[in-house]
């Protein structure tokens, strides 16, 4: 079997309404290309297995990985990625907010650069509500001042890179910092980040795990906070 050209890991928790439209929507963009899509099915407690199964049987391109319990965001993404067989590689979020387009465009950027085993390229949303640009401004600010590197709309998607990049992930968190700590080794190990703008809209069904009041940003907030501290100190120079 040829080596697929991209792997796109998306992780799923719970996301049984939307796991089928998410496979005909990036169906209609891979079209013939050679590529695989994994989808990870991340402890989900619905009925998302039964429909992932259907789903692989019907399209080859499909792959399904499963995580028995639910153990955080990052850790669903870094298993689709031990898991992918792909020369580049890349994530995004299963609730369609930015449409599955942007992962091709995303690879075209990468393909066109002059040194394409050494890009990161990522996103940057458009179209959001005040509130939530200012909490993303606030907290890119934090992040790159205590790193000491320029962070901006880290939580963006998609992300691709080169399949060689994942070697440098060495025990990756298992949260929602896993998009942080991805963007921050990638401009600690000189790697040209490359973003581009996304389309940023409103979540098909289903709720955010995480953002679904004030509260829950608080925390998030405060997990960022204690994991940024924490990545300056173990990769800090």
């Amino acid at each position: 079997m040829t080596k697929p050209e991209l792997s796109i890991i998306i992780p799923c928790y719970n996301e049984e309404k939307n796991i089928e439209i998410l496979a005909k929507e990036f169906s209609k963009v891979i079209g013939k290309k050679n590529i695989e899509l994994i989808l990870v099915n991340n402890g989900s407690t619905d009925s998302s297995k039964e429909v992932l199964k259907k789903l692989e049987k019907k399209y080859l391109f499909l792959k399904t990985v499963v995580v028995k319990k639910n153990i955080g965001y990052g850790f669903g993404i870094y298993s689709g990625l031990k898991n992918a067989s792909g020369e580049y590689l890349c994530w995004t979020h299963a609730d369609l907010q930015t449409p599955p387009k942007d992962v091709i465009t995303a690879l075209e950027i990468a393909l066109k650069h002059t040194n394409p085993k050494n890009i990161f390229v990522k996103g940057k949303r458009k179209g959001r509500n005040i509130v939530d640009i200012f909490f993303t401004i606030g907290m890119s600010t934090f992040c790159s001042v205590v790193l000491g590197k320029k962070l901006t709309d880290i939580n963006a998607q998609p992300n691709l890179f080169h399949s060689s990049f994942l070697k440098k992930m060495v025990n990756p968190p298992k949260d929602f910092s896993f998009d942080l700590y991805a963007l921050y080794l990638a401009k600690k190990q000189k790697i040209a980040v490359i973003r581009f703008p996304v389309e940023f809209g409103n979540r098909l069904h289903g709720k955010s795990s995480w953002n679904f009041s004030f509260g829950s940003k608080m925390k998030f907030i405060k997990r960022t906070i204690d994991f940024t501290l924490k990545l300056r100190e173990s990769m800090g120079d």
